[in-house]
């Protein structure tokens, strides 16, 4: 078995599944399994909905118009949409149902019954279309076999379970199903995180002992620094699972964090490729593999807030004191992706996904005195040089830790 996984950019429009096509009957796809992400900007549409949804706007019109785009991909792609396009609209239909019934004031739970369908919705036509040039495949409901608990937004995967599931399928097939989606014990929907396609691929190749599996991207492959804000990127060859750990870790856009884990624990091959150039090398993340070529790498993370705690007494920042404001910062959601301690202050660099910070910081100003930077950037640096930081402006920069190989500079946006 190999697995396969293709993003939303792959199959944004009618020319990307078209591509997919081509591109499978290139590299081949028997006893293959296919997870495929929403398709284009689906998943950003969708949390509008839920955003109008909660706020008491007409959401209609914004599903109306989600609706509409699949349909006219759909009448691109297929001699006859009528099927399809049937298909589409009966999942916005279940969709405008559930909004209008719900009574559950959980934002999180509503976001992943909502966002879901865009999963479902680009993976039923794809997987129809292949059907209808030859390529036979069989659909899949991942909620059958991704099982988590009741965590939304954030599902975390009950493991024996989905072994259990995904052991069930015969290896020898052609499957499409969905990323990013499971299911809770009450077999409610639950997602895996944002990019959380990448890990939805790493359990289905844990489960099914694949031998191997790639992402197919829109870049050549795993690049030294993201080319929307970085000149002269580099294409690396081959890394290690733990250097790819780390990149993942401090932010890399092109690997999910939590997508590595499986992959190594059965030290299974994974690849990074281009879906435009499918029969180039890419990226090839394997056990024991040094970097190469030997080059700095540059991530860029935006919208951090730099929070400085420092003790209105004077007194030490102890472990009971830390203690305290991790538990916070956990009872928040708040991530913390730099810490930098002295004596009696605290500087932290963290990510508000779930709009947080601002209860935080009330809840901790009884204790400490508190001074924040909004919406600053964090630059992180693996194998830095005498020359890297020269993508910094310095006269914004207003924290900066080494760590062994890792520089981080926290700037002004």
């Amino acid at each position: 078995m190999k697995v396969f996984k293709f993003g939303g950019a792959s199959v944004k429009d009618a020319e990307g599944i078209r591509n997919v096509a081509n591109l499978l009957q290139t590299v081949g796809y028997q006893n293959t399994c296919m997870i495929v992400s929403a398709m284009g900007k689906s998943t950003n549409a969708l949390e509008e909905v839920v955003k109008r949804y909660f706020d008491q706007d007409d959401y209609t019109e914004t599903i109306n118009e989600i609706e509409k785009q699949h349909i006219e991909i759909a009448k691109e792609v297929f001699e006859d949409a009528t099927d399809v396009s049937n298909e589409i609209s009966q999942f916005f239909n279940d969709l405008t149902s559930f909004l209008r019934r719900n009574k559950s004031p959980n934002r999180s739970y509503v976001y992943d019954q909502v966002v879901c369908c865009g999963e479902l919705i680009s993976t039923k036509i794809i997987s129809m279309y292949l059907n209808s040039i030859g390529l036979a495949n069989e659909w899949l409901d991942v909620r059958d076999y991704i099982k988590t608990d009741s965590t939304y937004r954030e599902g975390k995967v009950d493991w024996k379970l989905t072994e259990s599931n995904i052991a069930q399928l015969p290896k020898t097939g052609f499957y499409i199903t969905q990323g990013f989606l499971g299911s809770d014990p009450n077999y409610f929907t639950t997602t895996l995180g944002r990019e959380g396609s990448d890990y939805s691929a790493a359990i289905f190749a844990y489960c099914t002992n694949a031998d191997s599996m790639t992402i197919w991207k829109d870049v050549p492959g795993v690049l030294n620094a993201d080319p929307r804000y970085f000149n002269d990127t580099e294409l690396l060859n081959h890394i290690s699972y733990e250097e790819a750990i780390e990149l993942a870790y401090y932010g890399a856009s092109v690997i999910h964090p939590k997508t590595l884990q499986p992959l190594q624990q059965k030290e299974i091959p994974f690849f990074v490729k281009s879906f435009i150039n499918p029969l180039e090398a890419g990226t090839a993340v394997e056990k024991g593999q040094p970097l190469n070529p030997q080059v700095p790498c540059f991530i860029l993370k935006k919208e951090q807030h730099l929070v400085r705690l420092s003790s209105k007494d004077f007194s030490f920042i102890t472990e009971d004191k830390l203690s305290g404001l991790f538990t916070k910062l956990y009872q928040y959601q708040i991530k913390v992706n730099l810490m930098q301690n002295s004596a009696i202050s605290l500087s932290l660099c963290l990510e508000d996904k779930y709009n947080n910070l601002e209860q935080f910081i009330l809840d901790v100003e009884e204790e400490f005195k508190v001074q924040v930077d909004e919406n600053v950037l964090l630059y992180t640096i693996r194998h830095f040089d005498a020359n890297s930081d020269s993508v910094i402006n310095k006269d914004k920069e207003l924290l900066r830790q080494t760590v062994r190989e890792t520089l981080q500079i926290v700037v002004k946006n």
